[in-house]
């Protein structure tokens, strides 16, 4: 009966290192960043190494702007945050500062859509046609490319 136990318990404890060991090897790049996001591009859509090339140096080259629009969306999500606290606290809005602030918010969401645009239909260029369907049909998936709607 020890023996069998020992055999067992053996088993089970290389059942579960090779279940881990397996996993972590093939465990997808990390896709936080934008070389594990580029990464799993190339394998997802079996880009070349040229057609990878190419679209990493577009990334990189469009990365500078969008950095920029980034950080001024962060900006605006603080201002947000402080209309909101003053109402809050005070019960009073400026009108007319808001309504500059809902301006230039719009103008940020148009350069960060059309950025996004950009990059996607310049990146769709490296592509074989059956490349370019996958791509489209994974960044239609999020929707980043329908003009928001205007509220009259």
């Amino acid at each position: 009966m020890n023996r069998t136990s020992l055999v067992l318990l053996l088993g089970l404890a290389v059942g579960l290192g090779t279940h881990q060991i397996y996993f972590q090897l093939h465990r997808p790049g990390g896709t936080d960043t934008i070389d594990g996001q580029l990464a799993w591009m190339k394998s997802e859509l079996h880009l070349s190494d040229a057609q990878f090339a190419r679209i990493k140096e577009l990334h990189e080259a469009s990365s500078p702007r969008l950095r920029a629009l980034a950080a001024q969306v962060a900006r605006m999500q603080a201002e947000f945050a402080a209309f909101e606290n003053t109402r809050r606290v005070s019960d009073r809005v400026d009108f007319i500062e808001f309504a500059q602030f809902v301006e230039t918010r719009r103008n940020i969401n148009r350069q960060c859509l059309e950025s996004t645009r950009q990059l996607v239909l310049a990146s769709a260029d490296v592509m074989t046609p059956e490349q370019r369907a996958h791509y489209f049909g994974i960044v239609s998936a999020a929707e980043p490319f329908k003009e928001p709607q205007q509220i009259n």
